[in-house]
């Protein structure tokens, strides 16, 4: 219905270390838009020259997001094509871009989301853990009491009930993180670790905390994803 007189807000999902990982509708999506809204313009400036495409950016993360809205709310309702995407990965998962999604909502804006990769999927997808009954709880808390206490707690939910447990870190804080798992969680517990997925040096491998312990690794400042089961 609203197709025929407001734009369409396509919600577009862009490669994370592969640019073969980006659809050919994805690549139509943005040749056809009218505009791109990009959470970093310098960085979505090099996939579209890669792609050969010279298009409208326009910036758009948590920190502008409220003032950007009414612009491009307007713009959507002049008829205008938009196409949101992110740094890598996909929009609106533990990425910004929801609340402009919401907004297309209230206004009866047709949004369109395109398949492409999600970190967290594909960690799921590897690491032969229950996808039927999964969590994604984000970034821990920094204060190191908050975390261990956070961290039983997601142990406990996945031992009781079945569900993986996803989270994720500041690259730069990877290793802390990991060494505050090997001291917090059952040496049975399972650990997932998927860094730098779909890249060349990707890693990705499941033991449990007694193996990792007796593991070497360095993921510093490697885009990381770590479930627990």
């Amino acid at each position: 219905m609203s197709s025929l007189v407001f734009g369409v807000l396509y919600v577009v999902a862009t490669p994370i270390g592969n640019l073969g990982d980006l659809t050919q509708r994805a690549a139509e999506v943005l040749r056809a838009a009218d505009f791109v809204l990009a959470e970093d313009t310098r960085h979505s400036r090099k996939l579209l020259a890669h792609l050969g495409i010279k298009k409208p950016l326009v910036s758009y993360h948590d920190h502008n997001e409220q003032q950007r809205q009414d612009v491009l709310l307007d713009r959507l309702k002049t008829g205008e094509h938009v196409a949101l995407i992110s740094d890598a990965g996909t929009p609106c998962i533990a990425d910004p871009g929801s609340k402009i999604v919401s907004y297309a909502h209230d206004f009866q804006i047709e949004v369109v989301p395109l398949v492409g990769p999600s970190s967290i999927l594909l960690a799921l997808m590897s690491s032969g853990m229950s996808g039927q009954n999964f969590a994604f709880t984000g970034y821990l808390p920094i204060d190191k009491g908050e975390r261990n206490k956070v961290i039983r707690n997601l142990e406990n939910l996945a031992k009781k009930t079945g569900q993986t447990q996803i989270f994720m870190e500041t690259p730069y804080r990877n290793n802390q993180l990991l060494d505050t798992l090997k001291a917090q969680c059952n040496n049975k517990t399972r650990l997932c670790i998927a860094a730098n997925i779909t890249s060349k040096n990707e890693f990705i491998q499941t033991k449990t905390i007694e193996e990792w312990k007796q593991t070497k690794l360095d993921i510093h400042k490697q885009p990381s994803i770590f479930l627990l089961s």
